[in-house]
């Protein structure tokens, strides 16, 4: 009866999205503010390389790849405690 019990608990406590599936805590990259805020952040600097003279190629891309690497750290950190459901992968889709 105890199994039962904690089944039912765990079935209650999933997360589910319209199709009864369980879901994700944490979307895919692209989903996210933080994906475009890092893709916005990596242009200007770019684009300030460009214009500037005092900003060298070097330190750009030195700028380029720290924000890149906290990005990663970040997405890292978010997805760290989360179980992949599975439903917003495109190589794992079932057929319908």
């Amino acid at each position: 009866m105890a199994s039962v019990e904690t089944t039912e608990r765990a079935r209650r406590s999933t997360p589910l999205n319209v199709s009864g599936r369980a879901s994700d805590e944490t979307k895919l990259s692209p989903k996210t503010t933080e994906f475009w805020a890092m893709a916005g952040i990596i242009a200007a600097i770019l684009v300030a390389s460009a214009v500037s003279d005092s900003l060298g190629d070097v330190r750009a891309w030195t700028l380029v790849a720290a924000v890149g690497i906290g990005y990663m750290i970040s997405r890292g950190l978010a997805k760290s405690g989360t179980k992949h459901a599975g439903g917003e992968d495109p190589l794992n889709q079932n057929n319908r």
